[in-house]
């Protein structure tokens, strides 16, 4: 891979040691100081306290997400203690294992999961769009969360899957209990944990009815997916459909708001989309760049590795910052700046969908999902304001973005 090299500055002598920690509150709110520290000062960072490496730049994760041979999925992709664990796939499916497991896994997901019934959802997603955005914007004022960045992924899914619509609120707060962590919670909580029992449940449930009664929906199609002969089991789909729910509807939750945050913040971007809704894919991309979703994926080192100059040893835990990774100096022009104008080629480069083999199977999904539903917005409104005093941010160790936006808009 080629990239513009960037003058990266010093740090200044006497400084203390950077610390990252990805519990704490205060790194959650703004973690980009300390990846740019991180970068600088220790590349490959190890936290003694909590047990686990950080790689933070580019080059280096970008290594990490394609060797899966060195940098392991089979333990899953969460930090938490008890995430962390040879049965991690029941949760997390593919994204917690390796080849040849994961590789079979995924194929014969993809036999449900198809690009053609993905791109078959964009009039629906328009629908489902201008059914939770409208009555928002007759209002002026309103939640971009609870109101429409919340419920369109959830939705989109749900009819992906064949969920009943009476059943997508309960599932939505299941999904947000599961990735919430409350300051000083360095594990999955109880109620976490109960939320996680309580969605596999509910698919089970799903994928037994689907099996006694098939309708024309993913769930459907993975009961029935097959490659010379092999068939998912329930527990595999179970997982899936999980793993859909969770990552799949949270990321593109905060994708969304990130993306009306940020363009709030930077009116003078913002105005480029508003004024010319072909610009929409620009503003997707560089907020996913900017302040992606996904900040971190954990890794199991299989082996002793040398990264920089310094020796991770086999069987240690990794995390990968994607985050860091997508603001590093090496790679991107002035990474701190919010631009739309963004050479395409520089852009390309960030990796928030991941690489390699685990690259994000939704990624066209969710891109299709953000696309419609930004059109949507840039078409209507002339300007928006993000009361940032009352705005809430969700506390995750992996995700990033918001549980409350109260927003006011003019329509256009």
């Amino acid at each position: 891979m080629t990239s513009t090299q960037h003058t990266v500055p010093d740090q200044p002598a006497g400084s203390p040691a950077a610390v990252f920690d990805p519990y704490d509150y205060v790194t959650q709110e703004d973690p980009y100081p300390t990846y740019a520290r991180l970068r600088r000062e220790a590349p490959v960072y190890y936290n003694a306290e909590r047990d686990f490496w950080a790689l933070s730049r580019h080059a280096d994760v970008h290594r990490a997400v394609r060797d899966e041979a060195t940098f392991s999925n089979a333990m899953g992709v969460s930090l938490d203690p008890t995430a962390w664990s040879p049965h991690a796939h029941k949760t997390m499916s593919f994204l917690a294992m390796d080849p040849p497991r994961q590789t079979r896994l995924r194929n014969l997901v993809s036999r449900g999961f198809t690009p053609r019934r993905v791109a078959g959802l964009a009039d629906r997603i328009r629908e489902i769009t201008l059914q939770h955005l409208e009555p928002a914007l007759e209002r002026g004022s309103f939640d971009f969360v609870d109101d429409f960045a919340g419920l369109l992924p959830m939705d989109v899914i749900s009819e992906l899957m064949g969920v009943p619509v009476a059943d997508r609120v309960e599932l939505r707060r299941l999904a947000d209990v599961v990735v919430h962590r409350e300051d000083g919670v360095y594990d999955v909580p109880p109620e976490g944990m109960s939320a996680a029992l309580d969605l596999v449940v509910y698919y089970a449930d799903l994928v037994q009815q689907r099996r006694a009664d098939p309708g024309d929906d993913l769930t459907s199609a993975l009961t029935v997916a097959e490659i010379d002969g092999d068939r998912l089991t329930d527990e595999e789909i179970i997982g899936f459909l999980f793993l859909m729910v969770v990552a799949g509807n949270e990321t593109t939750t905060k994708l969304l708001a990130n993306a009306v945050f940020w363009g709030a913040r930077h009116p003078d971007q913002l105005a480029k989309p508003l004024a010319d809704p072909g610009r929409v894919d620009d503003w997707v991309e560089e907020t996913l760049r900017y302040d992606t979703s996904s900040q971190l994926l954990a890794r199991h080192v299989t082996r002793d590795v040398e990264i920089d100059g310094v020796t991770v040893p086999a069987d240690s835990r990794l995390v990968v910052l994607l985050g860091s990774a997508n603001r590093d100096e090496r790679v991107f022009t002035c990474p701190d700046t919010y631009d739309l104008d963004r050479d395409p080629a520089e852009l390309g480069q960030h990796i928030s969908f991941g690489g390699g083999r685990h690259f994000c199977l939704g990624a066209n999904l969710a891109r299709l999902e953000a696309r419609v539903a930004l059109d949507e917005v840039a078409r209507r409104v002339s300007s928006i304001e993000v009361d940032e005093a009352r705005a809430v941010r969700v506390h995750s160790v992996n995700v990033r973005g918001f549980a409350h936006l109260p927003v006011s808009v003019v329509r256009s």
